[in-house]
């Protein structure tokens, strides 16, 4: 079985599309929706550093640490 690729696996500068949120925390959920952030949309990494991730979603660019970055599963 493959391995899902989470928002951390990729590159900076790559575009991916969300696939799904890999949590039950609905709390995180619900923030990453606020964001924009689900199922099909784009979400392109700009950024990684040691504890967080800078994001494009839409029109918004985001910080997010590295918890809700291994969160977000992408194809």
């Amino acid at each position: 079985m493959e391995k899902e690729m989470t928002l951390l696996d990729t590159n900076p500068g790559e575009t991916h599309t969300v696939e799904k949120i890999a949590t039950d925390d609905e709390a995180m959920n619900a923030f990453l929706f606020r964001l924009g952030c689900y199922s099909g949309e784009p979400i392109t990494l700009i950024s990684k550093k040691r504890k967080s991730c800078v994001v494009v979603i839409k029109d918004g660019r985001y910080s997010i640490d590295n918890m809700l970055a291994q969160a977000i599963v992408v194809a």
